[in-house]
Order: C-alpha cells, then structure tokens, then sequence
C-alpha cells in the first residue's frame, strides 16, 4: 500500500452531543453510506484519492464517538486520528458481508476510545500508586529519624540525672508506673517518689532544651 495520505481531524464534522450538520454528518443517508463502502474498497486497493473523498464521511462520526466515550477534546482529536490512520491501513480487511463500512470504522472508533480511556486510568492509578508508595516510604524514614535522634537526646538527658531522680522517672515512664508504684517499688514515701519525679522531669527538661 502507499505512503499513507495526510490525514486531519477536524471537530466541526461532530461533537460528543451529535453532528454538527444535522443528522446526516452522524448518520449517513443509505446513498452515503453505499459511497462510503465503494470509497473503502477503492482505498483498500491504495487509493489515496479515495481515502481524500471518504474522509469528511466519517471523520465527524468518529471524533464524536470517541468524545462522547473520551469526554476530552484532546484525547478524543488523538484517538480520531488513530482511527483515520487504521480505517486507511485496514482497509483490505473489510467484509461487507458483516456490516456496513460506517459499522465497521466506528467500532474501530469505539474499540480505540475505550483502549484509551483504560490506558489513562491505568496511568492515573500507576501515579497516585507510586505517589502514595513514595509518601509511605518518606513518612516511615521521618519517623525512624525523629524516633532515633528523639531516643539519643533522651539517653544523652538521662545521664544528667542524680541516680533516684532516673530511676524513678525510668519507673513511671518506661514502665508504665504509678505514683503509687513508684512509691511502693523503692520504698518511699509517696511525696518523695514525686519530688523526685518531678525534679527528674524538671532537670530532663533542661537538658532536652524543651520550651527554651
């Protein structure tokens, strides 16, 4: 087959809520659809001519198909013009026998628009996937920093304790104590076990330069 003829879409032929002309630029009379059937079996024979006179037949039906599957201009001019450049090299593979050329081309119409819409999706579901991947793994590297760096300011802080204050705070604190507990755990009495505690918070404080 020759070089393939140049090929164009032009919205004006249809839109996604019908012709632009009328009725007939979306469904052609049974004159213009017999046309439409001798032009295709000229162009499967390599007619770049016929191809020229078939265009504006089917090329307003097509774009509006593929809009109305599409629902984007853009999107819809692309696939249109992959619709085109398939009825061209597809050609010989048409059999009256199985429908008209006008059923033919739009189910390639209809097939390519729905390829398109899957593969934009696919695209839209791949990026927010690896956006969310992305935003896990940052959020997971974060929270191991600030768990680390906040574990060795808090080791570095405990060492500036006097012995009870860390081992009372070590009770209440790490293990979950109550005042009580701690109390009872190293035999104090209760206002002890919270002066401690409380200068133990106090001094860790400090030394955390928490609220300074």
């Amino acid at each position: 087959m020759p070089e393939e003829p140049l090929l164009r879409v032009v919205r004006g032929h249809g839109t996604a809520d019908g012709p632009a002309h009328g009725d007939a630029a979306a469904a052609p009379r049974a004159s213009a659809t017999a046309t439409a059937e001798a032009l295709l079996a000229e162009v499967a024979r390599g007619s770049s001519v016929a191809f020229e006179e078939l265009y504006p037949l089917i090329a307003g039906p097509i774009y509006g198909l593929a809009l109305r599957v599409l629902r984007n201009p853009g999107l819809a001019e692309d696939v249109s013009q992959d619709v085109l450049v398939d009825v061209w090299r597809l050609a010989p593979r048409f059999d009256r026998s199985r429908g008209s050329a006008m059923t033919w081309i739009l189910t390639i119409a209809h097939r390519r628009s729905v390829d398109r819409v899957r593969r934009e999706q696919s695209q839209v579901d791949r990026t927010a996937r690896v956006a969310a991947e992305r935003e896990q793994d940052h959020d997971v590297v974060v929270g191991e920093l600030e768990r680390t760096w906040d574990a060795a300011v808090v080791r570095r802080a405990l060492t500036t304790l006097t012995g009870l204050q860390r081992e009372a705070i070590e009770l209440a604190f790490y293990q979950g104590y109550t005042h009580d507990q701690v109390s009872a755990v190293l035999d104090v009495p209760l206002g002890t076990a919270k002066t401690r505690i409380r200068d133990g918070l106090i001094r860790l404080r400090d030394a955390m330069g928490v609220g300074t």
